[in-house]
């Protein structure tokens, strides 16, 4: 994840981004290019803000406004230049839920979205964007495949020609068991298969200038309009500008609140920024995470103001986008104003669009999100992080998104710790034999000859973290072996977290204990910070603290003489 202005002030996060693109020499053919970029999205974004706002419970216009909101001010205001906003399947699922909760009272859901638009526009003032790059890809995988299937889950009835169930992936999965041949509207099932068949062998010549989704939307409503009678149609839908809802804070409780505004913050940033590692990926270009989640955050907070389901950074969307000549947010802008026009006339249109057509596009929408690509690898890759997809997967679908990526993250933290543990200790190399041991020089070897094994060397490579802490206080060196004199040498250590440096602090300990002297020599950087920090250090004297190996390996030579004049 790229966070190139770190150091930038909290407020400059709420620059419009169209100011940087205008200052860089911005020309008329750059202009054209993103004009056209932006109509040619928002045609493909048309089709697919109706289908996602039926979806969500909320109504058609609620998508078609999304669409407006989130594109116009993600653009403005975010951090991915290329990038397109607005209805994205995942977003739809999670309102589809909080929508059911508050049918009586759609306030309080759109209540909820502004709170999670605010939650986002936190998370990108606190700078967390680049972390959610760190989501386990097994765990993205599973999500987003979850999300998929529930997509094509809920979709099934409306194919059918029968009414969506309220009660989600389960609620359908009762309706189709309950099912009988003669329950199902034959008329609107092969209605619905012809539409579903076009939008997959849509002539690809043809795709340019009419995408598949818009082109069987056209087609299948005038085919119903014209000669089918009895197929459900979404019916009026509202035109003109929309009108602002009053936030609800009373009706729910502060922890639902927050909890349900976290849900859709967290999977539209996660959303988002995946979508603005593929726009970086085609335009070889750099984002800014943090700017971007204010962005979103402010696109989403304005459409739960007026009454828009929310989004977030649609991939495809995105892609046609930059294919279609669209480079800085100005195509975006443009994409939002587009619908925006339509938005003002469309309701007599719109309103006699089939059920079934939308159906059909979102069944193929559920079918491009599966991640086909890493379920065709699953044979080859390894049984953990496939069992932490498939997981994730299971309790996308049946339980929520939430828990989903939670558990995804923890399960996949522990294999990757163990992993991380093997990886780690194979750095740390303890010996009292001179010829056993890497990196000394001539003279260092001869020294530890002279000790002849009473002194015994530890040396840490690399970094070390909470993955080896465990291990790393089993690898003090034991009184047994001989060694009188026990150096640890940091010359080649790199970062060390709090629960390593604590084990550290045991190994010194347990020698200690053991009645055998311990020296440090070359510790530095990073891991001085750390075990200085943490007051470990403290429990040597300044005298057993050494600046190059072969100081120390001479102080414990000394130290060896002393005690063999005593003896």
């Amino acid at each position: 994840m790229i966070d190139r202005q770190e150091n930038i002030h909290w407020w400059q996060l709420f620059k419009p981004s169209i100011i940087q693109h205008l200052r860089a020499g911005y020309s008329l053919e750059n202009f054209r290019q993103d004009l056209f970029g932006g109509l040619t999205v928002a045609v493909i974004a048309l089709p697919l803000a109706l289908a996602f706002g039926v979806a969500s419970g909320a109504g058609a216009i609620a998508g078609l406004y999304s669409a407006i909101a989130v594109g116009f001010f993600a653009a403005l205001f975010g951090g991915t230049p290329a990038q397109v906003s607005g209805p994205t399947g995942p977003m739809t699922v999670v309102t589809a839920a909080i929508v059911a909760t508050y049918a009586n009272n759609l306030a309080d859901a759109f209540t909820i979205v502004m709170v999670g638009g605010l939650l986002q526009i936190g998370f990108g003032l606190l700078r967390i964007g680049k972390y959610i790059s760190y989501t386990p890809y097994s765990v993205v995988s599973g999500f987003m495949t979850g999300i998929g299937v529930i997509i094509m889950i809920i979709q099934t009835l409306p194919f059918l020609g029968l009414p969506a169930s309220a009660g989600g992936v389960n609620g359908t999965l009762a309706v189709l068991l309950s099912l009988d041949a003669t329950t199902i509207d034959l008329q609107v099932l092969l209605f619905a298969l012809t539409a579903l068949g076009l939008i997959i062998f849509w002539p690809k010549p043809l795709q340019r200038w009419l995408p598949a989704p818009l082109g069987v939307l056209v087609i299948g409503t005038t085919i119903s309009v014209l000669f089918l009678n009895g197929i459900p149609e979404i019916g009026a839908v509202p035109s003109g500008l929309p009108s602002f809802i009053t936030p609800v804070f009373t009706d729910i409780p502060f922890p639902t609140l927050v909890q349900a505004g976290f849900v859709l913050a967290l999977l539209g940033s996660i959303d988002s920024l995946l979508t603005s590692l593929v726009a970086d990926s085609i335009t070889r270009s750099e984002h800014d995470a943090n700017k971007e989640l204010v962005g979103q955050g402010i696109g989403n907070f304005f459409a739960g103001l007026i009454g828009a389901i929310p989004g977030a950074g649609a991939t495809m969307r995105t892609v046609v986008n930059v294919r279609a000549g669209g480079r800085t947010p100005i195509s975006g802008i443009a994409h939002a104003l587009f619908l925006l026009m339509l938005a003002l006339g469309l309701g007599p249109v719109v309103a006699h669009v089939p059920h079934a057509i939308l159906a059909a596009i979102l069944l193929k929408v559920g079918w491009d999100i599966i991640d086909w690509g890493y379920l065709k690898r699953m044979r080859r890759a390894p049984r953990e992080k496939f069992v932490i997809m498939l997981i994730t997967f299971g309790l996308t679908v049946f339980v929520d998104l939430i828990t989903a990526v939670a558990v995804g993250i923890i399960l996949a933290s522990f294999v990757n710790s163990r992993w991380l543990a093997e990886e780690q200790l194979k750095g740390i190399k303890s010996s009292a034999d001179p010829d056993d041991i890497e990196h000394l020089t001539a003279t260092e070897r001869e020294l530890l000859r002279t000790a002849k094994g009473r002194i015994s060397l530890t040396m840490l490579h690399g970094s070390f973290s909470y993955a080896s802490a465990r291990e790393l206080a089993r690898r003090a060196p034991k009184p047994l072996s001989g060694h009188e004199v026990v150096i640890y040498d940091f010359s080649h250590a790199g970062y060390i977290d709090t629960s390593a440096a604590l084990a550290i602090e045991e190994m010194i300990e347990l020698s200690q204990e053991n009645k055998q002297h311990v020296l440090i020599t070359s510790l530095q950087g990073h891991a001085l910070k750390t075990l200085d920090g943490l007051g470990i250090l403290d429990k040597l004297p300044k005298s057993a603290l050494f600046v190059s190996r072969e100081e120390s390996i001479r102080a414990g030579i000394e130290l060896l003489s002393k005690e063999q004049e005593v003896a």
